[in-house]
């Protein structure tokens, strides 16, 4: 049980802003932690979108729109943005192999180019944009369920995948099949619970999440922590729209 809390916490102290707090005693190393700390992504995801649920509906009535854009960003904000840096470094290393530079030696470097910047900038737009039509549209079980799922085909992609990050491949280390197929069947449940659609957002959000993992692998010629933050920024602006178009017909 305490290395189940610890994992909880460690993951969401990874993947959000949420302040939290370990004790000098805790061992965050360990193979058991690290593989319940990437299976509680998708519960981030979820208690991040909650959050943003709660603060929309806050701030609708006095402030409309302007609230809904400010939800939208602060949901970016919730996670630091952890995520969509990673465009900026992917685009930057895709523009480097492309100029016949080492794009992992770019990928890793602490400047940014201006085409990563670029690219950033509009990605966060577009998303901004679709997400407020969503908030302002009340699909408030498909905002929820874009989060959990886009989550969970970056856990599958990890599952399966290699990785050029230490600190991935220890993740990896300690996942085995059972995490995975149980980890499957809870979100499952919770996200049949929060709309009867939710199966086919997971079998779109997991089937994008390969397929976009595996394109920005042969881009760059390998995949680490920046690949799986573009990999899951990308899929759920994919799954962002086509809900915006879906629901517009």
């Amino acid at each position: 049980m305490r290395d189940f809390l610890l994992a909880l916490k460690f993951s969401f102290s990874h993947y959000s802003i949420f302040p939290i707090s370990f004790k000098k005693s805790d061992d965050l190393s360990k193979k058991e932690i690290l593989a319940l700390m990437i299976t509680f992504f998708p519960l981030v995801g979820l208690i991040i979108g909650l959050v943003i649920v709660g603060l929309h509906s806050l701030l609708l009535s006095k402030f409309g729109l302007y609230g809904a854009i400010f939800s939208a960003i602060f949901y970016m904000v919730l996670y630091g943005f952890i995520h969509t840096e990673a465009i900026i470094d992917v685009v930057d290393a895709i523009y480097a192999k492309l100029g016949g530079k080492d794009s992992y030696k770019v990928i890793k470097e602490p400047t940014v180019g201006a085409m990563g910047v670029l690219y950033a900038f509009s990605f966060i737009l577009l998303k901004v944009t679709f997400t407020v039509y969503l908030l302002q549209s009340s699909l408030f079980a498909e905002f929820l369920s874009i989060l959990i799922v886009s989550r969970f085909g970056v856990y599958v992609v990890i599952y399966i995948s290699s990785f050029k990050s230490s600190f991935i491949t220890a993740l990896k280390g300690g996942l085995r099949v059972h995490y995975v197929i149980y980890s499957l069947i809870v979100y499952l449940l919770i996200g049949s619970y929060i709309t009867i659609d939710f199966i086919l957002f997971m079998l779109y959000g997991v089937i994008l999440a390969l397929l976009i993992s595996k394109l920005l692998h042969k881009m760059v010629g390998f995949i680490n922590g920046d690949i799986l933050g573009a990999t899951l920024e990308l899929v759920e602006l994919i799954i962002l729209f086509t809900t915006l178009a879906i629901s517009y017909r």
